[in-house]
């Protein structure tokens, strides 16, 4: 099938969908419904950006877009916006928001864009924010979290000199969480715990490193090794659990060459 659509016949399409005489799934949902769509489909269309994979996210970007067609035909219905609203409203706030693209503004680094975007944010508040930490949403990852909040924080002068300080935070935090380990306290080692993973998202936004990606490649290169090593063992015909550690760490050393190999 080769038939070319167009932005407007998607929005027809969900239209239909949600209409009497369309499909009951769709026209059940609600904003609150969707989402977990919303949120499964952006980390599907991450996946898709791991894999290089240009088919796999072409088709992952259209299941990501049509969440906030979804949405738009959901409040249509209620007379509150339509998707063209929303476009619209994205349009003038890119306009807006880049006065060096669109105006007379002068910009050279993404340093000074990044604090311009703030300022025009704060003048389309009309107030200043409460906190300087405002403005990051409750619901995202810890990690990304952390990062966020630690950025914000930064914005102000709230922020290490050097990455070495940086680093000597996160050591100071380990040993005070081994002190907890030791005592067996094990409310004290939540904490720890937490001031710990804190100061090590701070090292990676101070290194320009996001935490949250950098944990997510390293999971997956977790479930990689260890599906080759439990594969290599089932085609020997060992249970997993009776193999051997050292057995299994000599795979683990294997998969990580593969990987290596693959790499280049």
């Amino acid at each position: 099938m080769n038939t070319h659509f167009t932005f407007e016949q998607l929005v027809d399409i969900m239209q239909k969908l949600r209409a009497p005489g369309g499909c009951p799934w769709d026209a059940e949902q609600t904003h609150e419904s969707l989402t977990r769509y919303l949120l499964e489909e952006t980390y599907e269309v991450i996946e898709a950006i791991d894999e290089k994979s240009p088919q796999h996210l072409k088709e992952e970007l259209g299941d990501l877009l049509l969440q906030p067609v979804f949405h738009s035909a959901i409040a249509q219905e209620s007379g509150e916006f339509t998707i063209d609203d929303v476009i619209s409203t994205l349009c003038e706030k890119l306009i807006r928001r880049h006065p060096h693209v669109f105006g007379d503004l002068q910009i050279s680094t993404s340093e000074q864009q990044v604090e311009s975007w703030e300022k025009i944010k704060l003048l389309e508040k009309g107030h200043e924010r409460p906190s300087a930490l405002s403005g990051v949403p409750e619901h995202l990852p810890a990690l990304l979290k952390a990062h966020k909040i630690s950025e914000k924080a930064s914005r102000v002068g709230f922020d290490w000199e050097h990455a070495d300080q940086v680093f000597a935070k996160v050591m100071e935090e380990l040993h005070e969480f081994e002190e907890a380990w030791a005592g067996g306290n094990t409310n004290r080692m939540e904490d720890e715990l937490g001031d710990l993973l804190f100061a090590i998202a701070n090292l990676g936004r101070f290194l320009s490193i996001n935490p949250e990606e950098a944990l997510r490649k390293t999971i997956n290169r977790f479930q990689k090794r260890f599906s080759f090593v439990e594969e290599d063992l089932h085609r020997r015909g060992v249970p997993m659990h009776t193999a051997a550690l050292e057995e299994m760490e000599r795979l683990w050393q294997e998969a990580k060459k593969v990987e290596q190999v693959n790499s280049k």
